[in-house]
């Protein structure tokens, strides 16, 4: 029986490809395409992704996709390219997220801000007491606490399914807040932020909470 190949796919044609591929560039970019890549997850495949950087930015290009690396921090993922071509279906989904998570995620980039101006640390760690003390401002008063503890727990595990929150080992109070919320939340939301929090007290006086938009990825 004679093997058919079709014309896209020759055996020189293959072999041309894979010799102009760079040696661990493949490897590199599926991983990205599951998920954050961290320094200290994996350290030979994120110094090759060091390596191959402008290689990989070229190749997710192609698909309308680019490569967030941040080497200070030590993580890296892909976003969809502002100036991508419309008729490209988006490959990185946008994730509607609550009102409630929004403000959690608000409060933790602003605490990540001040963390970082006041300590040399990298880590930041917040128990569950305190992450409840710091939404808690913002609340209405309510006599149902544990309605409002709930919440607060479901919150926090959607955060930590984000990946912006890291439950401790051993420490079933205790959380990292991941230093990838920075990328995320940015610069100049960060600056907006009075504002928004004005928004979000006249919100819950008695407005029907928003729903915010944002593009996220699973850790």
């Amino acid at each position: 029986m004679t093997a058919i190949l079709e014309d896209s796919a020759q055996p020189d044609d293959i072999l041309g490809v894979a010799a102009r591929t760079p040696d661990g560039l493949p490897l590199v970019v599926t991983k990205l395409f599951k998920g954050v890549l961290y320094r200290e997850g994996d350290e030979k495949l994120w110094q090759r992704l060091t390596e191959l950087s402008a290689q990989a930015r070229d190749y997710v290009a192609v698909l309308g996709l680019e490569l967030v690396l941040d080497d200070g921090e030590g993580y890296a993922f892909l976003r969809s390219h502002p100036d991508a071509d419309t008729d490209l279906p988006r490959l990185i989904p946008r994730r509607q997220l609550t009102f409630q998570v929004s403000l959690l995620l608000a409060l933790l980039r602003a605490r990540l801000a001040e963390f970082d101006t006041q300590n040399s640390e990298t880590r930041l760690i917040m128990t569950v007491q305190q992450i409840s003390e710091m939404v808690s401002v913002f609340l209405p008063e309510s006599s149902n606490e544990a309605r409002i503890l709930d919440q607060l727990a479901s919150n926090i595990k959607k955060v930590t399914e984000l990946g912006f929150l890291r439950k401790l080992r051993g420490q079933e109070q205790s959380y990292e807040v991941a230093r990838i919320l920075k990328a995320y939340v940015d610069a100049q939301w960060l600056e907006e932020f009075d504002a928004r929090l004005s928004d979000y007290r006249a919100t819950l006086a008695g407005d029907t909470p928003p729903t915010s938009k944002a593009k996220a990825a699973t850790a």
